[in-house]
């Protein structure tokens, strides 16, 4: 189980209502702490994007009318830090009735903010009007071979990689769960994510990788980490040539945050933005 000491007037406690722009709301958090804690040395061994989508999100035109929008937020994964998602909420409320010109000041605004706190060269964010909003998609699961109707024991609910375990076939596919579940670093609420492996190599034994993923249960992990962890572990256990693990978590507080971490380099605009009907 990862352990982190955060030490902020906020985070975790009861916080009152900020509706005036206030950047020093937002809480970085190095990455490196839990990365070293899971074998991730100075060199990456993944590429990939943290992909926030935020479906609070208000502030006022040069009228005072208010302007209500859907946030899309990608942060490369080699960003310095995270933002730690309460922090998150609590700057874009801080938004609310703080009057800007138009939704392109309200983006350099949000991007720039996140930038420096991030510490990153790369981040996108896109807001969309709700009422330009397009009809959005829902899917039910993720596409793959889904392994949650697997009728096995459980009984481990610490992360043990030692359940992985792989055959001799050397294929392709894509497994995917709706049963890995986690809990917060900072507040120790649940939250609960979707999970699509695709790999290449040495079959993975599906009832294996089921008890592994179940075995987070109660674990206390942000999301962007369980996503690197899983990928680290199947790395090191299974040896796949090729390796993508992308998590979809449930909204809290009006944020969904969703990781990609795979071995090959990848395009952040090509990682499908794909909303599943638990989101």
């Amino acid at each position: 189980m990862s352990n982190i000491a955060i030490d902020h007037p906020v985070l975790g406690k009861k916080t009152e209502y900020v509706n005036q722009y206030d950047p020093q709301l937002l809480f970085p958090i190095p990455r490196k702490k839990n990365r070293d804690a899971i074998g991730v040395t100075q060199t990456l061994p993944f590429f990939g994007f943290d992909i926030w989508n935020h479906y609070e999100v208000s502030w006022l035109n040069q009228k005072g009318k208010p302007i209500v929008a859907v946030a899309v937020i990608t942060i490369k994964c080699d960003s310095i830090n995270i933002i730690e998602s309460k922090s998150m909420k609590l700057y874009f409320n801080s938004l609310n009735n703080t009057m800007f010109h138009d939704i392109d000041e309200v983006t350099k605004v949000i991007e720039k903010d996140l930038k420096e706190r991030l510490e990153t060269d790369f981040i996108h964010v896109k807001l969309i009007p709700v009422s330009l909003f397009n009809k959005e998609e829902i899917y039910s699961a993720f596409q793959g071979i889904c392994i949650d109707q697997l009728d096995i024991p459980c009984s481990t609910y610490h992360a043990n990689p030692a359940f992985l375990q792989t055959e001799n076939e050397v294929i392709t596919e894509t497994l995917c769960s709706d049963l890995l579940k986690s809990n917060c670093l900072v507040t120790n609420q649940p939250d609960w994510c979707s999970v699509q492996i695709t790999y290449t190599g040495k079959k993975i034994n599906h009832e294996s990788l089921l008890r592994y993923i179940v075995s987070f249960r109660n674990d206390n992990e942000f999301h962007e980490q369980c996503v690197e962890k899983i990928f680290m572990q199947i790395n090191t256990y299974c040896k796949p040539s090729e390796l993508i693990v992308y998590g979809r978590s449930t909204r809290r507080g009006g944020l969904d945050i969703n990781s990609y971490r795979s071995s090959q380099p990848v395009e952040w605009s090509r990682i499908p933005n794909m909303r599943l009907c638990r989101q």
